[in-house]
């Protein structure tokens, strides 16, 4: 055998190893950036919303939210905004409610509500409080969202019930009043209504806070 033929056939012979060698570098590059998917961080994260600029969009196209309380707070940086963000107001008045559900360190939080919004300062990595709004459009409807909060969320009954033989007992009268807040979620749940028998509508603004 020649020389020149020597060589060619052992260059043909590094070539083929060094694509074999490249072809396995390349399988294993593909198999690492799946992994954080098998473990189940991406599916988990997912679950709930983001309050960034595609967030809110993605609250206000499927009227959707689901927020993340089960540590006790709502960590700005969770929500993916900044520390000295004060977060976004949602309002979807004119296009229909959302399902707020907020994940709290013992079951949920839920309701239907047109207006979300979020407390706190530039200064706090986390928000001091998520407020929403629930309305009825009669006085017994009014009375049964009350309910359901003392029951759900352990907010005072006794308080509940005398403000709503009240009101039953004068039905036109205006009132704001805060019912003492219920705690049975792990997190400070406050019922403020708003009551005005002269509106056809009564609203019920609802603020969760870390529990004390």
């Amino acid at each position: 055998m020649t020389s020149a033929r020597r060589f060619r056939r052992q260059a043909a012979v590094v070539l083929l190893a060094l694509t074999g060698s490249l072809a396995l570098a390349g399988c294993q590059i593909r198999g690492t950036t799946t992994e954080p998917t098998s473990q189940g961080s991406t599916m988990s994260s997912s679950e709930f919303s983001t309050l960034d600029a595609a967030g809110v969009d993605q609250i206000r196209a499927t009227r959707t939210a689901r927020l993340d309380m089960s540590s006790g707070s709502l960590m700005k940086a969770d929500v993916r905004v900044t520390e000295d963000s004060y977060g976004p107001e949602i309002n979807t008045r004119d296009s229909g409610k959302i399902t707020l559900t907020i994940a709290a360190p013992t079951g949920e939080i839920t309701g239907e509500t047109d207006r979300i919004r979020f407390n706190t300062t530039d200064r706090r990595p986390d928000f001091s409080e998520v407020t929403y709004f629930l309305t009825a459009d009669s006085a017994d409807e009014y009375f049964g969202l009350i309910r359901d909060g003392v029951q759900r969320y352990g907010i005072n009954g006794a308080s509940a019930e005398r403000w709503i033989a009240s009101t039953e007992a004068d039905p036109a009268k205006k009132s704001d009043f805060s019912i003492t807040s219920g705690t049975s979620t792990g997190l400070d749940v406050n019922y403020d209504l708003r009551y005005d028998g002269g509106k056809d509508t009564q609203v019920i603004i609802v603020h969760v806070r870390p529990a004390a």
